[in-house]
């Protein structure tokens, strides 16, 4: 059970560790909301107990890396009261993708008998097979997901969702757990203040 659980949390991790660049974003957001006004941001966990599976080194990055990107948006985090609050989730679906290949072996047009010294061309129809072979491979998608809230209101204004083939590597977490955030974050309503 303890091996389960290694291999699960290791699995979730490179939902964000994945290669960034393979990963689909999706983002959709308030467009009333006036984002320039949140100068704050507070942690608010993982929906849906999520985080029970993913190891405390790597909440640390996935922390550390959003806190990055958003203080280069001249925001602030703090522990508790922020303007905004942000939730994370993590999702892994099996998938399975089929593929087929079809090879044709047959006869077509030949050389009939000789006729004057040279062959004349024969047509007609050829007797000929095909094979259709199919192969299945078993993968897992992942999905993570940040929600943005605003804390007066208690209502969303703001949400990324990043979706990848997961490549079960856990060496690469360091440098693509902030990879992954930086593209979730690429379309964030408020650009990197340039210093």
């Amino acid at each position: 059970m303890k091996n389960l659980i290694k291999s699960i949390t290791l699995i979730l991790f490179c939902v964000v560790a994945i290669e960034p660049a393979t990963a689909q974003i999706t983002y959709d957001y308030d467009k009333e909301a006036d984002f320039t006004t949140y100068k704050t941001y507070s942690f608010g966990g993982w929906q849906e107990n999520s985080e029970k599976l993913i190891n405390d080194l790597d909440k640390k990055r996935i922390y550390s890396s959003f806190n990055d990107e958003l203080s280069k948006r001249g925001m602030t985090y703090v522990k508790e009261g922020g303007d905004l609050v942000i939730t994370f989730f993590l999702v892994i679906d099996e998938k399975t993708s089929t593929t087929a290949y079809t090879s044709y072996m047959g006869a077509g047009m030949g050389y009939g008998p000789r006729y004057g010294g040279y062959y004349r061309p024969a047509w007609g129809w050829g007797g000929g097979y095909s094979t259709t072979s199919y192969s299945q491979n078993d993968y897992k998608e992942g999905t993570f997901v940040m929600d943005v809230y605003d804390t007066a209101t208690k209502k969303l204004i703001w949400q990324g969702v990043s979706k990848s083939t997961i490549k079960e590597n856990a060496n690469k977490r360091e440098k693509s757990i902030p990879k992954g955030a930086k593209k979730l974050m690429k379309k964030y309503p408020v650009a990197i203040v340039k210093k």
